[in-house]
């Protein structure tokens, strides 16, 4: 009796079918206005929050500025991390799609909400709710191209989605560029309504996976405790402890970067509008550096295998930064290190495709959810804590001890299981 015949590998992107194409599209674009949303804050932090602070004309010292910024930005990165628990857990019961649609609209109207703020606790909130959306987002878009697209594209796939990223964040330079003569500092945050508009055909065109429709059938959803069941803890508590260290030197460099481009001899007697653009200049650098690191992380995941590469690739985070920031450059020089430290951010477009498939599939948005943004909860307090630790000013002290902790993370990443 004869066998039946496999079913033909895919290998041209005009062999994927209509709901791979249409699920492909909508986790790109989703992730796109991510970065867009993600860093608007970054741009404009320094400026808005001192003009908050500021009363009766009389501004905030410096040192009370940065630290409100610093907590600003650690409630956005705790509400990160509790968005992809949440909405992690939402989509394995409620579906990829309709929680797509709820993630956008989320982070969309709170990053638009901001341009209302008239003191720094408003702004507080705005951000903390605007991410819980992108935390969720991260998770939902992910789980969504693991069970849609071939298997073997997934080191390509994590490094365009990851792209995306990047892309938005470049828009948000763009709007930075355009908007750098307002002295506000908040019609910026009125760029971030514009994904609410991608909901409307996400939600008519992409149908749920088959696989989360086929696991859900007579299956009781599983509850978050399983993540550190028998069967799944060990994979748990490895992918969070590096998530959580790496996610806090990577994001004590991407907040603390611009304020150390702003006190730099060339740029910090400048006008307000020129340290912007000096500051919007510098995140260009670093995320066209990011763009090309994806693919290289791409190509590295193919030849090693997931885990080698994102050893290799913490490794060399950690190392561009040490050297960095371990003497003085000038202003152009700043910028080179900046495009290549932004290289080694490729190792989180790694973790797009890589962690997902490490959980079952009802537990896979909230496994993925939960293990990447519970990092951000303890890079929320590293983000402070760094410069709370070093003298006034000195910014690039403490990115030089946020580059150490890749150290320990690319050690711990050698533990990770190589998916088959």
């Amino acid at each position: 009796m004869s066998q039946p015949a496999a079913p033909q590998e895919i290998t041209r992107l005009r062999d994927l079918s209509s709901h791979q194409k249409k699920s492909g599209l909508a986790a790109w674009l989703g992730w796109l206005f991510d970065g867009l949303d993600m860093h608007i804050y970054t741009l404009v932090a320094t400026p808005f929050v001192a003009a908050l602070l500021m009363k009766d004309g009389i501004a905030a010292p410096s040192g009370e500025v940065d630290t409100k910024a610093s907590i600003i930005q650690a409630a956005f990165l705790v509400g990160w991390a509790l968005g992809g628990g949440v909405f992690g857990w939402i989509g394995d019961r409620l579906g990829r799609s309709r929680t797509l649609v709820l993630t956008i609209l989320f982070y969309a109207g709170f990053t638009g909400l901001s341009y209302f703020c008239t003191e720094w606790w408003h702004l507080l909130i705005c951000r903390f709710l605007s991410a819980l959306g992108i935390g969720g987002e991260w998770a939902v878009g992910a789980s969504l191209l693991s069970e849609t697209w071939p298997k073997k594209w997934r080191p390509w796939i994590a490094a365009t989605l990851q792209t995306a990223v990047n892309m938005g964040v470049l828009l948000a330079c763009l709007a930075g560029w355009l908007l750098k003569d307002d002295e506000s500092h908040r019609t910026i945050f009125l760029v971030g309504i514009l994904p609410a508009l991608l909901t409307l055909w996400i939600r008519k065109a992409v149908p749920e996976t088959e696989e989360w429709e086929e696991a859900r059938k007579g299956t009781k959803p599983p509850r978050i405790g399983e993540l550190f069941g028998k069967k799944v803890a060990g994979t748990t508590w490895r992918v969070m402890i590096i998530c959580a260290v790496s996610l806090t030197a990577h994001w004590a460099f991407m907040f603390w970067q611009q304020s150390l481009i702003r006190a730099l001899p060339e740029v910090k007697n400048l006008t307000g509008p020129e340290q912007t653009n000096a500051v919007v200049v510098a995140l260009m650098y670093i995320m066209v550096g990011s763009i090309i690191g994806n693919y290289v992380a791409g190509a590295a995941a193919k030849i090693m295998g997931y885990r080698r590469a994102i050893t290799l690739m913490l490794l060399a985070y950690g190392i561009c930064m040490l050297t960095a920031f371990s003497q003085t450059w000038t202003h152009q020089q700043m910028l080179w290190w900046y495009a290549v430290i932004g290289l080694c951010q490729g190792v989180f477009g790694l973790f797009t495709m890589c962690l997902p498939p490490l959980f079952p599939t009802l537990l896979r948005t909230t496994g993925a959810g939960f293990c990447y943004n519970i990092g951000r909860i303890v890079a929320a307090a590293g983000t402070v804590m760094f410069k709370l630790y070093v003298p006034v000013g000195d910014y690039r002290l403490a990115l030089y001890y946020a580059g150490l902790l890749f150290i320990p993370a690319a050690a711990i990443a050698l533990l990770l299981p190589e998916e088959e």
